[in-house]
């Protein structure tokens, strides 16, 4: 193919581009009335969303660095309960994990007098804000705890293979200088580690965005939730489908710029 036609090819991409999204601005247009109607409600479910994989993935980054240096463990014990959670998590789906969290693990704490509402209810009157508590707050903390312990599995094994690609013998040089092995582990293999797991971490929190949608099972008023329940009553077809794609775009606005801000900080660290 010559320059030509590549040009050419490149040309017709933008036409169609251009036109691809001044037609799903005019397909919003279309529907300014229910843009503007429910554009307050939907906020309100990204709030939701946001705070429940912000607080998702604090927790699973814990969890997985914790779950990486039990893998990479020299006590076999350690090693192995690191690897039997690491498996089973990752073998069992995230909606049946949520269901055991919620309905297993939540019953069983409840019976033993442990009810999260209730702390975080007494928590809040001591500050005088309890009315902030939602009455579903156990099934926004059984949810983020669930999605947690899934998303942790997946990057303990980022965060483990990520060390093991920095070469053993800069560990053993740092080491041989008089560094701990928690300063070695900090400023000679952490850094180089970082930017090797950058993309799989983003790319695990885009989805684990995606999959708090799941807790819309607990009743959850996050944005899949608030999509659904404005989408369900609507008559019309077309109507229907514009919530439901509306809802969509919300999801777009928040993950596509985490794919940028990967791309941005990945590019960053390698010139570094």
């Amino acid at each position: 193919m010559n320059k030509r036609s590549a040009k050419g090819l490149n040309s017709l991409f933008f036409i169609a581009l251009t036109v691809a999204i001044f037609g799903f601005f005019y397909y919003l247009y279309s529907f300014k009335n229910l843009v503007i109607l429910y554009l307050p409600l939907l906020l309100q479910g990204t709030v939701a969303t946001i705070i429940i994989s912000l607080v998702s993935i604090v927790l699973a980054t814990l969890l997985g660095f914790g779950g990486a240096l039990g893998r990479l463990s020299s006590y076999a014990p350690i090693r192995w309960l690191a690897t039997l959670y690491v498996e089973v998590i990752r073998g069992t789906p995230v909606l049946v994990q949520l269901l055991v969290w919620y309905y297993g693990f939540g019953n069983l704490l409840s019976s033993l007098g442990f009810n999260p509402y209730t702390i975080a209810f007494q928590l809040m009157t001591v500050l005088q804000n309890n009315s902030l508590v939602p009455d579903s707050f156990n099934g926004f903390f059984y949810g983020v705890i669930g999605l947690s312990f899934n998303y942790g599995a997946y990057l303990t094994e980022v965060f483990r293979s990520g060390i093991e690609s920095v070469p053993r013998g800069q560990s053993e040089a740092a080491l041989s200088l008089g560094f701990t092995p928690w300063q070695t582990l900090r400023r000679i293999v952490l850094p180089q580690a970082i930017r090797l797991t950058i993309p799989p971490f983003t790319n695990y929190f885009i989805t684990l965005i995606q999959d708090s949608a799941l807790l819309s099972t607990f009743a959850i008023t996050e944005l899949e939730q608030q999509t659904y329940a404005l989408a369900f009553p609507q008559v019309d077809a077309n109507n229907k489908l514009f919530v439901f794609v509306y809802g969509a775009l919300f999801y777009l606005i928040i993950c596509y710029p985490l794919s940028l801000l990967a791309r941005y900080l990945e590019r960053r660290m390698t010139t570094g």
